[in-house]
């Protein structure tokens, strides 16, 4: 993958579950990561004392972040009601020339700032609630 520019890689909400995505708002900065807590089956007869992890195990999980702008009142209000109400939502995350993640993800973290000669910015977390998917570019 080449160098690509970080405006492109974008995360959009299926609002109302019909598969229908719609970028959100105007992030900033966003970032993707997948996560794979492992399995320690170490014993007293693993060689050298080390560390024996079991293939095929854990707990995977995948949580996106994003900073930014909304778009319009009623991005603000989704995202928002979203949130409040504890909401699991398809999101996807299109990385440009790599593919697009999605899958169902809520929204744990739901941040508002601001300073006095500047625009209002939030900040969101998202963490993966089921199966995700990968589909290649």
């Amino acid at each position: 993958m080449t160098a690509q520019k970080g405006k492109d890689l974008l995360v959009k909400l299926d609002e109302t579950g019909t598969g229908s995505f719609a970028t959100v708002a105007g992030l900033r900065s966003r970032a993707l990561a997948f996560n794979a807590r492992p399995v320690d089956i170490t014993h007293a007869e693993s060689a050298g004392r080390w560390r024996e992890l079991l293939e095929g195990a854990g707990v995977r999980s995948a949580g996106v972040t994003g900073r930014g702008i909304f778009k319009d009142a009623g991005s603000d209000a989704s995202v928002r009601q979203i949130f409040f109400d504890g909401a699991i939502r398809d999101w996807q995350v299109v990385i440009p020339d790599f593919g697009t993640v999605q899958g169902p993800f809520q929204i744990v973290a739901l941040e508002f700032s601001g300073e006095h000669d500047g625009e209002v910015t939030f900040d969101l977390a998202l963490e993966s609630a089921g199966a995700i998917s990968f589909t290649g570019a």
